[in-house]
């Protein structure tokens, strides 16, 4: 039982004139790794005439190399999907049993596969990490007798913490230094200074660009918060680290959550340059950009907090006195037990 629903994100480009448009790579496919069941996924770019190849890149993400052999005045890519919301239980996972308590050492094997997500991030290479992020990392108590999942929810909830959430619309991710001397940041802020603290305690953590949805309730929360008020969803960022018997956990810092059905991954990789959703270029001229996300809900199934409307509830009956009339035609006689039961 659960939802399904539609997204359609939109992001178009126009320009003042006729231009040149470079290529493009675009990453806005779920990830071979995403939770969440894709059922259909669509990719439609204007201008109509263009070359598009998809790839992999080395990290296994999805990728959509589009060329473009004439000038145009508008860029307008559109994604089209339809998601399973099944809930998802973000701690059904397994975890082998050298590493269930935190610290524990990745074999020799399994260190060498993932160095690219081991190495300390840094502003510059060599350089070691800021004064600013080190005094944060060396002020995060120590503790041995934490479980690997304890240890992991409160470092993601220390990130919640000491940033604070921002919509912030300027290109680029802010160094882990400047999210901590700013204590305000975005998705990607946070996301990324998440890994910086993984990394740092020996753990393997990579960037992760994707859609998060996030749907109204049915019925308020009887304790804390009830969520939004409405079906939401936008692009958005969070951290995942690898553990050893579970793969790779989604944690995601702004919500203080681990990842679940609503975090449908994009691209997933050791830096966030390398997980931009569009990158490209074209000639130089004045641009207008403008975006889009919606969701919509295609199929919902009964379910406790929103049973049968009275519609299906009178189809049902319809359905009853339908199968009655025919086992009374053909003579048919049903009985129940003496002693039916009742389960609430």
């Amino acid at each position: 039982m659960g939802i399904k629903v539609s997204v359609e994100h939109r992001t178009t480009y126009r320009f003042d004139r006729a231009v040149g448009i470079g290529p493009h790579v675009v990453r806005l496919r779920p990830a071979p790794h995403t939770r969440t069941p894709i059922e259909s996924y669509a990719l439609t770019v204007s201008p109509a005439e263009h070359f598009v190849n998809w790839q992999q890149d080395p990290f296994g993400n999805y990728l959509a190399r589009l060329v473009f052999p004439k000038k145009a005045t508008e860029l307008e890519i559109t994604v089209g999907l339809v998601a399973d919301l099944g809930v998802i239980n973000p701690f059904d996972f397994f975890i082998e049993e050298y590493a269930e308590r935190y610290p524990f050492d990745y074999t020799p094997a399994l260190a060498a596969d993932l160095e690219p997500y081991l190495a300390p991030v840094e502003d510059s290479p060599g350089a070691g990490p800021d004064p600013v992020l080190k005094d944060w990392l060396d002020a995060i108590p120590r503790r041995d007798d934490l479980s690997t999942v304890d240890f992991l929810v409160d470092l993601n909830t220390r990130v919640y913490s000491d940033v604070a959430y921002s919509v912030r619309m300027e290109p680029g991710v802010q160094s882990p230094a400047q999210t901590l001397t700013r204590a305000i940041g975005s998705c990607r802020d946070s996301a990324w200074l998440l890994v910086a603290a993984l990394r740092h305690f020996g753990l393997a953590a990579r960037f992760v660009s994707g859609y998060l949805v996030q749907l109204a309730a049915d019925a308020e929360a009887l304790d804390g918060p009830s969520g939004p008020t409405e079906d939401f969803t936008d692009l958005h960022a969070w951290a995942e680290v690898f553990i050893p018997g579970a793969g790779w956990v989604g944690l995601d810092p702004t919500s203080a959550l681990f990842a679940g059905e609503g975090h449908i991954p994009l691209a997933a990789t050791p830096h966030p340059a390398h997980a931009a959703p569009i990158a490209g270029h074209t000639d130089p001229c004045q641009v207008t950009f403008e975006f889009a996300n919606v969701v919509k809900r295609v199929h919902e199934d009964p379910r406790v907090t929103k049973p049968y409307t009275p519609g299906q509830v009178a189809r049902l009956h319809e359905v009853g006195r339908a199968v009655d009339t025919r086992l009374d035609a053909a003579g048919i006689a049903l009985t129940m037990g003496g002693e039916p039961t009742f389960v609430s």
